[in-house]
């Protein structure tokens, strides 16, 4: 460990006097890079990772001084891994910057893939308003090259966070594009109807029993054998449950459907915001009577 802190930090003295004498322009800084490149490794192999995360930045920077940006971009993405043993918002930002430059070199799927890194981050810190405009743009980067399938999977995280977030409108509108997309697709039409679920669920917390009732229709003749599922089934005992308030039969929907399908923590929540306002409402027209 000693011996490679010593290394790292004599390799960065000697690019940093390299930068600071005499020689040609584009050939100080190509040996300077040479040189960090050695220290920031050195660093990571004595696990200082701040230290190797602030020498892959002076590396980016030389890069960048001789126009190799995709050089740049990649010691950014180094510094971005060192950092996230320490500071994710160390290990954010230095992939921002990658970003920004893969972006301008056209480099879109990388864009994308970092993007998405930067949004499963914030995700990690629960930030769910910043992972949701990383999600979004890496989905944009992903469509324009041409990678629908990672595309949806980056929309599923945006419609997943504005739901946590109570913003419905957008999570339905997702939810029930992926759904339209995929059932032409072999692959990922069998998940179907677990987005016409989610959207069903978004629709159940908006609490408006014709959009719920519109909705379902609309999920039937989209997909034809929906009408058949346990998810199906499900969205309809609720929906009635909820034109009935009926909270004990609302409840009863739900245990039968744990039962042989457990809800995973996303659900649960957006059931029990439904229920919530279900036991509100009964209890508000109880104390009328």
């Amino acid at each position: 460990m000693g011996d490679h802190m010593a290394k790292g930090e004599e390799f960065q003295k000697k690019a940093e006097k390299k930068i600071n004498g005499w020689g040609l322009f584009g050939s100080k800084y190509e040996d300077a890079a040479d040189l960090y490149a050695k220290s920031a490794n050195h660093f990571k192999l004595a696990k200082s990772w701040d230290r190797a995360g602030s020498v892959f930045i002076k590396l980016s920077n030389c890069y960048l001084k001789v126009d190799s940006k995709h050089e740049a971009a990649t010691a950014y993405v180094d510094a971005s891994n060192c950092y996230k043993k320490t500071s994710t918002k160390g290990a954010i930002s230095c992939l921002d910057k990658a970003v920004n430059i893969f972006m301008e070199n056209g480099k879109d799927s990388m864009a994308a893939r970092y993007c998405k890194e930067i949004g499963d981050l914030y995700e990690l810190e629960q930030n769910n308003e910043k992972a949701i405009l990383y999600f979004e743009r890496a989905a944009e980067f992903f469509e324009t090259g041409g990678g629908a399938t990672s595309a949806n999977q980056c929309k599923l995280k945006v419609a997943q966070f504005s739901a946590q977030l109570e913003q419905y409108p957008k999570a339905i509108q997702i939810y029930e594009e992926v759904a339209q997309t995929s059932l032409n697709n072999n692959l990922l039409k069998y998940g179907v109807r677990g987005h016409l679920l989610n959207a069903g669920l978004c629709q159940l917390c908006r609490g408006d029993i014709v959009a719920i009732t519109n909705a379902l229709e609309r999920y039937q003749d989209l997909d034809l054998t929906f009408s058949r599922t346990r998810e199906y089934k499900l969205l309809a005992d609720l929906a009635s449950a909820i034109d009935e308030e009926d909270v004990a039969k609302f409840t009863d929907a739900v245990k039968e459907f744990d039962s042989i399908t457990p809800l995973d923590p996303w659900k649960t929540t957006l059931l029990l915001r439904v229920k919530e306002a279900l036991k509100a409402k009964e209890l508000e027209e109880e104390e009328l009577v």
